[in-house]
């Protein structure tokens, strides 16, 4: 593997008349490399003419996980493939460099308010069933190994010790609090899939409300199907949780696999916090302009929100498991008794005020 001297339309072009001569005459339109100081993130995507794009790497662990993409896609690829993946035209890794056909469109973030949420998770869980599956993971691992998805997301140690410096002693208590309770949520790890590892609005293209394709597989591998949810409760993902309620519902009906709300949103506070914290600290804007304040005050609603279906969840799973128990004491227990099934509780209720307790009194999720 041999990648790039610079992030200069010559070494472009160089890298091009060795894997794809046809192409090397193209212009190539190079995003300012500012703020990639550090080797791990050098790489890019550059536009390469009108109808295709170009990425590339000028360190070696960033070359790394672009050469982690160009495997990945191609097992994805292969019949039966995955849908929605972007349209490889060439490859190579000496040099290094992937050519994928430009795709015509907008990021979820730009389309979110305005397409149909429920059309729009059913579209989105199709892509997530078929990457979960099996058969996708038995592909990919012969080619990369069997290594976990990779994203640096901030720890909730971190969070604990340096978030309280960009907002208000009331609110860092409470991040807090949620800090303990995520790593109550996620102290066990869930079942493994293949992941995408870095699924939000961005690596998305819609058009007419239609998923078009999803990009950026050099994050991808193994991990929890709860993981590549993360970045759905928002902000950008369309009003409220219609969008995440909707993918849910419908990943769960193709794929007979249950989610847990609890561990989707333990992730969101790594992911969306971890967001505030890094970019607060490098002197960077929020992506929305909003202080870190309000980011945390829209997380205490999402919580709230969501609190509503933790127990409506926990009383169906309590009520299915007291149907289950009440059918097999009906077939043991006298005609006499049996009688009087219609007056007896079908499900415990007295948990549900609890259930629903608002983050502001407790951890979410929290239940007697």
């Amino acid at each position: 593997m041999k990648w790039l001297s610079e992030p200069s339309p010559s070494a472009v072009a160089e890298a091009l008349r060795a894997v794809a001569p046809e192409l090397s005459g193209l212009p190539v339109d190079i995003p300012d490399p500012a703020g990639q100081d550090d080797p791990v993130w050098q790489s890019s995507s550059a536009a390469l003419g009108e109808e295709f794009f170009v990425k590339f790497a000028w360190s070696e662990p960033a070359a790394r996980r672009v050469l982690h993409q160009i495997r990945v896609l191609e097992a994805l690829t292969r019949e039966p493939a995955v849908p929605y993946l972007p349209q490889v035209v060439a490859s190579g890794t000496d040099p290094l460099i992937m050519v994928t056909r430009r795709v015509r469109g907008a990021s979820l973030f730009t389309v979110a308010d305005t397409i149909n949420l429920d059309h729009a998770g059913l579209q989105i869980a199709r892509f997530l069933a078929v990457l979960h599956g099996e058969e996708a993971r038995r592909r990919v691992e012969p080619m990369t190994g069997a290594v976990p998805a990779w994203y640096p997301l901030v720890t909730t140690s971190a969070l604990r010790e340096r978030f309280g410096r960009w907002v208000t002693p009331g609110q860092q208590r409470e991040v807090v609090r949620w800090c303990d309770w995520a790593d109550e949520i996620l102290a066990e790890p869930g079942p493994q899939v293949l992941v995408h590892g870095d699924l939000h609005g961005d690596n998305q293209v819609w058009c007419n409300g239609e998923l078009i394709a999803v990009l950026d597989f050099e994050n991808a591998g193994a991990g929890e199907p709860e993981y590549d949810l993360r970045a759905f409760p928002g902000p950008g993902m369309g009003p409220g949780l219609e969008l995440l309620t909707a993918v849910t519902r419908h990943y769960e009906r193709i794929t007979g696999r249950t989610l847990s709300f609890e561990r989707i949103m333990a992730w969101h506070l790594h992911q969306a916090l971890g967001d505030v914290l890094w970019r607060s600290e490098a002197g960077l804007s929020l992506p929305d302009h909003r202080a870190p304040g309000e980011w945390v005050t829209d997380m205490a609603a999402r919580f709230r929100s969501l609190g509503t279906q933790f127990a409506d969840r926990r009383l169906l799973q309590e009520a299915t498991a007291w149907e289950a128990r009440w059918t097999w004491l009906s077939r043991a227990m006298p005609a006499g008794l049996q009688r009087n099934r219609a007056t007896s509780p079908r499900w415990p209720t007295s948990c549900r005020r609890c259930a629903t307790r608002s983050t502001s009194g407790s951890a979410p999720g929290a239940w007697c």
